[in-house]
């Protein structure tokens, strides 16, 4: 029978588990007061034994024995084998209880899928209930001794009224050698179909809603018949209930107070009742023995499974869910809350004080000043576009990021190609060098949309250079390579370059071209004086880069070309 504390700790209150000290029935001490005598008989022997009846040399042969058990006594592993046994019956006790079969779920289907109120459709509902606990009956009086007591054979259930004469002879008929706790499950599922060809299940998705449930409790039964039949392994319940009563047997020995006159170390005193052992023994052997209780929870002692209660449940509410409460509801009326939005029911007096007010989120407990809780303008940002481009060049040449231009309204965007003698705006060459905004500016990314938050990677697999930083160089090629292209004087316009076919003599010995300069980021290399124009001062910026017609191929043509022949 189960025992039920629940409602006595439900208030947490001085002394509220020690009272639960006093209750006997599925108490520790009904189960280890046998054990527990015993114990006090042997050790209290014993006692009278060294000290009574043997001599002086007995005794001292005595006493190396029981310090030779005190010294390694605590050698057996009681706590981590034990403790490892109790937490492995506890779950595999909770999964056994969690796959006992409750009809349920599958009465409310069969009441509200299977129609007609005439005798066949009550007879076809009935039935179908009654092959579910049939098929719970079978595999529990299989499992559990309380239920095998109560049914020892078939005869049994066909009395009972749970399986009718001409199911026990089809039952018979199959002569199997195996545990036919599946047969009505089968049944189940024949008659569920029988009853949608008749038109009593309207829809064939019901029928499949109504067979995965009756699968679900079919599977429940098949786990309580593996459970039984696969136990925790045998060598390890021996192994742990030697170790817990060899520790006993030698404690029996190494736990006795030797006469205080010998002067033997950890035996000053001399007390009659060990309390610790007495303690120790009561923690251990009470763990082994709710290990023992709860390893099968189908049998009878207390804290085991009410099966006969559960079977007797399920019988009654099945039977009437699915045949007096078929289609019998109660007139449909309006409830006393119908035209308020927001219901309160009633509180009694006792009840009162746990009414609560809803929870909202622990940050509206937090409260501000008035001043705290007005908005502020949104304010500029500090920082100007070029500020940002000034420190988005810092990391790519450091010895200009100082120097800074005034904001300029942004051009829209236009090609650019490199054209040679350009003069540049005021202010872009000093002492030879570039400034890094005005190096920056002429270069197509400046001008590309979603420049500041993700720059663009050019296609190349050279690092990414500005144009006005480097001198135009003719790259290396190949005399084998008729493809190639290279930068020649085009024309009327001898500053401007364009892409031609080139040819070994045009390029000219590779030792008259200049090696190809270093691309390193963080030590970028400086601009020729000579091939920089002086700053123009009277053309204003918006016209310096101008582009011919006759031109095609931007900056990015030369940078890729110059890249493949690397």
């Amino acid at each position: 029978m189960t025992i039920t504390y629940t409602n006595q700790v439900a208030n947490v209150r001085l002394g509220t588990f020690c009272r639960l000290l006093l209750c006997w029935r599925g108490s520790i001490y009904k189960l280890l007061y046998g054990e527990f005598l015993i114990f006090l008989l042997c050790y209290y022997t014993i006692r009278y034994i060294y000290r009574r009846a043997l001599s002086e040399t007995q005794q001292a042969v005595f006493e190396k024995l029981s310090l030779y058990c005190d010294s390694y006594i605590e050698l057996i592993p009681v706590s981590f084998v034990l403790g490892f046994y109790v937490t492995l019956v506890l779950t595999r006790w909770w999964n056994q209880y969690e796959n006992v079969p409750w009809p349920d779920r599958l009465m409310s289907q069969v009441s509200a899928y299977v129609e007609g109120r005439d005798e066949h459709g009550r007879m076809l509902r009935r039935t179908l209930m009654r092959y579910a606990i049939l098929g719970h009956v079978i595999i529990l009086r299989s499992v559990s001794t309380a239920v095998y007591k109560r049914f020892p054979s078939l005869q049994h259930l066909v009395q009972a009224g749970f399986m009718t004469p001409g199911e026990y002879k089809k039952l018979e008929q199959l002569s199997l050698p195996h545990n036919m706790f599946w047969v009505p499950w089968v049944w189940f599922g024949n008659l569920a179909m029988q009853a949608l060809h008749e038109g009593r299940i309207r829809d064939p998705v019901l029928l499949q809603s109504l067979l995965n449930e009756m699968s679900i409790l079919r599977t429940q039964c098949g786990v309580l018949y593996a459970y039984d039949w696969i136990s925790i392994p045998l060598v390890y319940t021996q192994v742990v209930t030697v170790a817990v009563y060899s520790f006993f047997l030698a404690c029996l020995l190494g736990r006795q107070f030797l006469i205080p006159e010998k002067a033997y170390r950890g035996h000053e005193m001399d007390l009659v009742v060990p309390i610790l052992t007495f303690l120790q023994f009561f923690f251990y052997m009470g763990w082994l023995k709710v290990a023992e209780q709860l390893i099968n929870p189908f049998g009878e002692d207390d804290d085991d499974f009410e099966i006969n209660w559960i079977l007797d449940r399920n019988l009654q509410v099945s039977l009437l869910s699915v045949d007096e409460m078929h289609q019998n509801l109660p007139p449909l009326e309006r409830d006393m809350y119908w035209n308020e939005m927001e219901p309160q029911p009633p509180y009694t007096v006792a009840a009162s004080q746990s009414r609560r007010t809803s929870f909202l989120g622990s940050t509206f407990n937090i409260s501000l000043p008035l001043e705290d809780m007005e908005f502020q303008p949104i304010q500029e940002e500090s920082e100007t576009h070029q500020e940002v481009i000034d420190r988005f060049l810092g990391q790519q040449i450091c010895e200009y990021s100082s120097r800074r231009l005034p904001h300029t309204k942004k051009k829209p965007f236009r090609p650019y190609s490199w054209v040679r003698g350009t003069p540049q705006h005021q202010g872009a060459q000093e002492d030879g060098k570039l400034r890094s905004t005005d190096a920056f500016k002429v270069a197509p990314l400046y001008e590309t949309p979603g420049y500041h938050s993700a720059p663009q990677t050019p296609l190349s697999r050279s690092p990414t250079v500005f144009p006005e930083l480097f001198e135009p160089h003719t790259p290396h090629t190949s005399s084998t390579d008729a493809k190639d292209q290279s930068l020649k004087p085009a024309g009327s316009a001898p500053n401007i370059y364009e892409l031609l076919p080139t040819s070994d003599s045009a390029l000219g010995p590779p030792e008259a071209h200049p090696a190809k300069r270093s691309t390193d980021l963080m030590d970028p290399p400086e601009a020729p004086r000579g091939y920089l124009p002086e700053p123009h001062t009277e053309q204003s910026p918006s016209s310096l880069y101008s582009t011919p017609r006759e031109l095609s191929d931007p900056y990015w043509t030369l940078e890729n070309r110059d890249s493949t022949r690397s």
